[in-house]
């Protein structure tokens, strides 16, 4: 099974359907959602609609859980509430109750899902570096064979086992059976790695083949629609900078 794996979307319309059009194109069977449908963009019920429809499954993530009620985001910048607190008044009734129901984790076979860390998925933590990665091999038969985690809109893989853990620094490779794999897919609407296309992911459950695509889309169109809202001006300048 060929599973097309999309996350941290910030209600970009432009750059979810250009990525499941190449999804398509590349023959995905199924989509998750890794979380963070909605926060920071200008469509976050046409988002939301586009992702009820295609994913057979989506992952609650903080953006979602902050809007649905979920958790606390007092903390977060102003710019980012003041997006969460838009998207919660006109969200419709239907993609709330959606984004209320939505699950931690998922699993399918011996691939995992979340949003943040796999290590506490409800306090929605970042995995960056090798060392973070270390940390868990002491806990090693709690992880499925892969986990695939957004948050950070970075593309970053680590493999680990008992005794070692290490980045791996190719954007397409096979997972080892004898390691557990913790795969950063990417973001669909905001990535933060300094390249401006939208990036999502293919895994294939048979071969445990990975790779991340890169997808040009309208990048003018989707920052237009946030700068005539009532959105920071940040938050497009950022898309057409990848950060």
């Amino acid at each position: 099974m060929r599973i097309g794996i999309i996350s941290d979307i910030h209600a970009n319309l432009e750059a979810l359907e250009a990525v499941l059009e190449a999804l398509q194109k590349a023959g995905c069977d199924t989509y998750v959602c890794l979380g963070d449908v909605v926060g920071y963009g200008a469509q976050p019920n046409e988002c939301c609609d586009l992702i009820r429809r295609v994913a057979s499954a989506t992952i609650l993530g903080n953006h979602d859980a902050a809007v649905a009620g979920r958790m606390d985001y007092s903390y977060y910048r102003a710019p980012a509430r003041q997006a969460l607190d838009w998207h919660a008044r006109i969200l419709s009734r239907e993609n709330l109750a959606w984004l209320r129901s939505l699950p931690y984790t998922h699993e399918v076979e011996d691939v995992a899902f979340c949003h943040g860390s796999p290590a506490a998925i409800e306090d929605f933590e970042y995995v960056f570096v090798v060392d973070q990665v270390r940390e868990l091999s002491v806990r090693l038969h709690d992880f499925k064979p892969v986990t695939f985690i957004g948050h950070s809109h970075l593309c970053k893989s680590f493999s680990f086992d008992a005794a070692s853990a290490e980045e791996v620094l190719h954007t397409r490779f096979r997972c080892e059976p004898d390691r557990r794999y913790i795969i950063t897919a990417g973001s669909v609407g905001q990535p933060r790695d300094y390249d401006s296309r939208a990036c999502c992911a293919v895994y294939d459950t048979e071969t445990r083949r990975f790779e991340y695509h890169r997808v040009a889309y309208d990048i003018e169109s989707a920052a237009r629609k946030i700068f005539a809202s009532d959105l920071a001006v940040a938050f497009g300048k950022r898309l057409f900078l990848g950060v």
